[in-house]
């Protein structure tokens, strides 16, 4: 897998389009809505993403936002939306 190649990627597509992004490990975009996070695994093959946002509405946009980026790299994020809420 070409994990370390799709944060580079999606880290360059930000910052040219002016986003504000943290690069320590991994990718962190926060918005006013929430922030979200994509990072590559240390121990497998896999990337590991978190999304927090501040009303459901908001995360979906942000879920939004970090599919269509990882798409743009070739990667398909799982479907969320049958996701528990939180406790």
């Amino acid at each position: 897998m070409r994990k370390f190649d799709v944060i580079a990627e999606v880290a360059t597509r930000l910052e040219q389009a002016g986003a504000t992004v943290c690069d320590i490990d991994g990718v962190r975009v926060s918005t006013p809505d929430g922030w979200w996070l994509l990072r590559a695994s240390n121990t497998q093959a896999s990337l590991v993403a978190r999304a927090e946002g501040t009303t459901q509405a908001a995360l979906d946009r942000l879920t939004a936002a970090l599919s269509a980026q990882l798409a743009r790299s070739g990667v398909t994020l799982p479907d969320f939306s049958h996701q528990a809420p939180p406790h």
